[in-house]
């Protein structure tokens, strides 16, 4: 044990207390992005944040750029891909847009900030296209998911076949932005899943097929 820890490269921290810190930059990163914007946001802002030195973020992300870039992908997979993946599961419309929801609700939960820091991005992406690419854009995955769903629920007669679908998937574009603005900027989590509960009531009254 004397002779493995003799061999460990000074200033390297094992693999788990690398992750842990990596998360703790990540999480602290996102609350400044969030906060200040992209121009704004600076490692020594971040470093305080996190509780750690700016030194110590540059060992883990060599610019700004980077560390922003690897919080947008992290962000996307927690809430955007989670939810998609969750929706998935379901066979109607409804139950797919309600467990988009739930399931980007609890991931903000879990991982606070990601909700506004995805806001963030959608702002930033119009100041600086350069930050963007079509791999990480939180709105053309949400977009192109929505085609999916409602393509899917005028096939199986849950929406009137002349409707028009491409109007229904900005409409609820719309909604999924405007629920990941109040779960990142306004309400509680508890609130979020009361007003999780009332969006599918709602949903389903409005989006259901008229029988005449």
């Amino acid at each position: 044990v004397m002779a493995s820890t003799a061999r460990r490269r000074p200033g390297r921290p094992p693999a788990a207390k690398a992750d842990e810190t990596r998360k703790r930059i990540l999480h602290a990163a996102r609350l400044v992005f969030s906060e200040r914007g992209y121009d704004g946001a600076t490692f020594q802002a971040i470093a305080l944040r996190a509780d750690l030195t700016r030194p110590a973020i540059n060992h883990y992300f060599s610019s700004k750029r980077v560390l922003y870039r690897e919080g947008v992908n992290q962000s996307n997979e927690l809430v955007v891909v989670t939810g998609v993946q969750s929706a998935e599961r379901e066979t109607t419309l409804v139950g797919r847009l309600t467990a988009f929801i739930s399931a980007a609700v609890r991931a903000n939960s879990e991982n606070p900030s990601t909700s506004a820091f995805l806001v963030t991005t959608v702002l930033e992406s119009q100041r600086h296209p350069e930050l963007s690419t079509t791999e990480n854009d939180a709105v053309r995955i949400g977009r192109e998911f929505l085609l999916r769903v409602v393509n899917d629920a005028i096939e199986h007669g849950e929406l009137a076949a002349d409707i028009d679908a491409s109007a229904v998937v900005e409409t609820l574009l719309v909604v999924l932005c405007g629920v990941g603005f109040y779960a990142g900027y306004v309400r509680s989590n508890q609130e979020m899943l009361a007003v999780t509960d009332v969006l599918r009531q709602l949903l389903e009254g409005a989006l259901w097929r008229p029988d005449t």
